[in-house]
């Protein structure tokens, strides 16, 4: 569920100059990938978009049987290679073997299963990539279709050049990451003999901004915490009666009081230091009185003002505190009848560290003896991975490569991934998409994705160089 709100919309509404975004001199940038590999994983790329794995279509096992083969053909052992079915669908789990010297394997993140997408609906068919005035066109192109082509291409090509990394790789593609997550915790909780990492880096999660004024790289993010989506269902019944006969009970004012009381609410503040990193780079080149206090509440997390200020702004209200709200009605049975019952649904973005139950004591508290508060579906609800400084280091290097001068920022997504699936069961997660992209480009789960060409062939440099920094001859233990 790849999306990128925070600095997407910070490149679209502060200003910025360019002695601001360098904190150092960077290296120019580096030869992109050969002709051969660019050719190869755009033949991958147009492989799987051509499969359509979105829900009810059973083609994910498919699709993880098209990646198996190119892995087999490359040199991989079919006992390395594991298709792991799921009721319709699938995850794939491929390792690549190192010489044992760095530690436990390091995993690989992605999904390939897509949104659903009318063929009717789109300018150009979803399911065949169209490169188009620079830009690919495609269901899954930037969710997430482009970083599972990249991936697939890295690890094919480090093979054939005979690169021994230090550790285990491993491929973790998973296969319902859009609904219901069950081939992922499937591979973390039912196959941790073959899902031994001790981390993981996720190509659903992070990623880079681009301005829509210069074309120019401003910000990369790299995800360390996930909020969590937990929706609840506030209930009121009443007996009811004749509508000529109004009583002051009565089901849908006890729902409205529940919600108005729920709007007033702060939830306490909160902060980690993917929030506060990302409070520190995102402060020091964003103008007026929010900067300020974003530096503020970097320096001071327990300063209520500088959070008050910050909440102000919908885009980074979430990165202050757990946030909840009303985004669904239902009531009476008809026009001149006292409703029997009103039922509300309340989404919740829960920071993590804070359990669901908790939230959940909090909204009954919040909603009066006379509503009932459930929780709607089973939330999945991580901590905060640690902050590697040798993931931060490999990222950092990747992106002055690629695109230099842009801000590497810690990150906290208010979006959920298969990474609070992974963090659960104890494997540190980090987003690290080799994807930059314009605001205005972002059509993930909409109409015509797209993702462009230029960004596509420099990911095949970002995913080569994150794994060579983390796995080559200088990560050896002793």
């Amino acid at each position: 569920m790849k999306c990128r709100g925070i600095h997407s919309l910070i490149a679209l509404v502060v200003g910025m100059t360019a002695s601001l975004m360098i904190r150092a001199a960077t290296p120019p940038p580096q030869p992109g990938a050969d002709e051969s590999v660019r050719k190869e994983a755009r033949e991958i790329f147009a492989s799987i978009i051509a499969i359509e794995t979105s829900v009810g279509k059973g083609q994910v096992p498919a699709m993880a049987e098209y990646l198996a083969e190119r892995f087999r053909l490359a040199g991989f052992p079919q006992a390395d290679i594991h298709i792991l079915p799921v009721g319709e669908t699938a995850s794939l789990i491929v390792r690549y073997r190192g010489n044992g010297k760095g530690g436990k394997p390091i995993a690989f993140m992605g999904h390939m299963d897509v949104v659903t997408a009318k063929r009717e609906d789109w300018v150009r068919d979803p399911y065949l990539l169209t490169e188009e005035n620079g830009y690919f066109f495609g269901r899954g192109a930037q969710d997430m279709k482009s970083d599972i082509a990249m991936l697939t291409e890295t690890f094919l090509h480090l093979k054939r050049q005979g690169y021994v990394p230090s550790r285990d790789l491993l491929i973790a593609f998973s296969g319902d990451e859009e609904t219901t997550q069950v081939s992922t915790e499937d591979m973390v909780k039912n196959h941790r003999d073959v899902m031994n990492a001790e981390f993981a880096l996720n190509g659903d999660g992070g990623g880079g901004t681009v301005s829509e004024d210069t074309g120019k790289a401003v910000f990369y993010d790299v995800q360390g915490a996930e909020k969590s989506s937990v929706t609840y269902e506030l209930t009121a019944t009443n007996p009811g009666g004749h509508s000529s006969r109004p009583r002051p009970d009565n089901a849908i004012y006890d729902i409205a009081d529940a919600i108005s009381a729920i709007r007033q609410y702060s939830f306490p503040i909160k902060w980690n230091e993917w929030t506060i990193g990302n409070f520190k780079e995102t402060g020091a080149v964003t103008t007026g009185s929010l900067g300020s206090a974003m530096l503020t509440f970097a320096a001071h997390p327990d300063d209520a003002a500088a959070a008050a200020e910050i909440a102000k702004d919908p885009a980074f209200i979430g990165l202050t505190r757990t946030t909840c709200v009303a985004t669904m009605l239902r009531a009476g049975h008809a026009v001149n009848a006292l409703p029997q019952s009103a039922i509300a649904s309340v989404n919740c973005r829960i920071f993590p560290g804070t359990s669901a139950e908790e939230v959940k004591k909090t909204l009954q508290q919040l909603a009066g003896k006379n509503v009932a508060v459930t929780l709607v579906d089973i939330p999945v609800v991580s901590d905060a991975s640690i902050m590697r400084p040798d993931v931060m280091k490999a990222v950092a290097h990747a992106v002055n490569l690629t695109h230099p001068g842009a801000v590497v920022s810690p990150n906290m997504a208010a979006y959920a991934t298969d990474g609070a699936v992974f963090r659960n069961y104890g494997i540190p997660t980090y987003g690290t998409s080799a994807l930059f992209m314009k605001h205005s480009d972002e059509f993930a789960h909409g109409l015509n994705e797209r993702i462009s060409v230029d960004t596509f062939y420099a990911g095949l440099t970002h995913w080569d160089v994150l794994i060579r920094d983390l796995t080559g001859p200088q990560h050896a233990q002793h």
